[in-house]
C-alpha cells in the first residue's frame, strides 16, 4: 500500500490537516487489512477504484468520525482513495452534521453536498477547499487548540473560561478538551516517528510525555502497538493490520 500527502497552502493552516492518497497496488481479489489510528480529525474520503470495508461495505464517498481506538478496515488490492483530513471545527464550518453524531463510525456523503463536492475533481481539491473556506474564520477557541499543550493554555490564549471551553469541545468535537489534546499529542508523535531516527526517549520528551513509559502507554491504548513497532510499520496514520 502506498500512502502520500500533498503540500498545503498556508491559507488552510488550522483547518485542513492533510490531503492524502492511498493506492493498494495489488489485485482486486487480494484484500489488505490496515488499522487507522486516532488522529483527532474528520476524514472526508472518496474511493475512486476498488472496494473497502469498515464493519460493512463502504460507498465511494464517505466521512469517518473521531475515534479513540484504532479502526480495522479492509481494502481490495486495486483500491484507490483520496481524502481530506479536516480538524473538527473545520468540518463544523462546512457541514450541519455535528461531529459527535458520527463519532466512532462512518457516514455516506451526498455527492452534491458542500463536503461531497470537495472531492469531485481530485486535481482541484486545494482550490475547492480555498473557495469553501473563503471569508470564513474558525471559532476563537478553535484558533488556539493546535498550539496548546494543556486546557489552561486554551483558556488563557482564547480568553474564554474553562467552562466555556469545555462546552465548546462537547458541542463541536464531542470529547473533553483534555482527551482531545491527548489525541493531538499522539498524532504529532506518530508523524514524528517517521522522521529522523531520534531515540524514543527523545521523542517522548519532545512531545510532552512524562517519560518514555508514558508514551508507550498511550501508544498501547491509541495504536494497540509499541512506539518502536509503529515506527517500523506506519504509513501516515495507518498501521498494517494484525491480530
Amino acid at each position: 500500500m502506498d500512502y502520500a500527502e500533498q503540500p498545503l497552502p498556508p491559507e488552510l493552516d488550522g483547518l485542513v490537516a492533510a490531503i492524502w492518497t492511498i493506492a493498494g497496488n495489488g489485485h482486486r481479489d487480494d484484500w489488505i487489512e490496515q488499522d487507522a489510528t486516532p488522529d483527532g480529525c474528520i476524514e472526508l474520503i472518496r474511493r475512486t477504484e476498488g472496494r473497502s470495508v469498515w464493519s460493512e461495505e463502504q460507498p465511494p464517498l464517505f466521512a469517518t468520525g473521531l475515534n479513540l481506538v484504532p479502526v480495522r478496515f479492509r481494502m481490495s488490492g486495486d483500491a484507490r482513495f483520496i481524502g481530506i483530513r479536516l480538524w473538527p471545527w473545520a468540518w463544523a464550518m462546512l457541514s450541519d452534521l455535528p461531529c459527535p453524531d458520527f463519532a466512532g463510525k462512518w457516514i455516506a456523503i451526498d455527492h452534491d453536498s458542500v463536503t461531497g463536492s470537495l472531492l469531485a475533481d481530485p486535481d482541484r481539491v486545494v482550490s475547492g477547499l480555498l473557495r469553501a473556506f473563503a471569508g470564513m474564520e474558525p471559532h476563537p477557541i478553535a484558533a488556539h487548540v493546535l498550539a496548546a499543550t494543556s486546557v489552561a493554555d486554551i483558556t488563557r490564549t482564547s480568553g474564554r473560561t474553562h467552562r466555556t471551553v469545555q462546552r465548546w469541545f462537547e458541542r463541536v468535537v464531542g470529547l473533553p478538551p483534555r482527551s482531545y489534546l491527548r489525541l493531538i499529542r499522539f498524532r504529532r508523535t506518530m508523524a514524528d516517528l517517521a522522521g529522523p531516527a531520534d531515540s524514543l526517549a527523545d521523542q517522548a520528551a519532545r512531545h510532552g510525555f512524562a517519560d518514555q513509559s508514558h508514551m508507550a502507554r498511550d501508544f498501547r491504548l491509541l495504536a494497540r502497538t509499541a512506539p518502536r513497532t509503529a515506527r517500523a510499520t506506519a504509513k501516515g496514520p495507518f498501521l498494517a493490520g494484525k491480530d
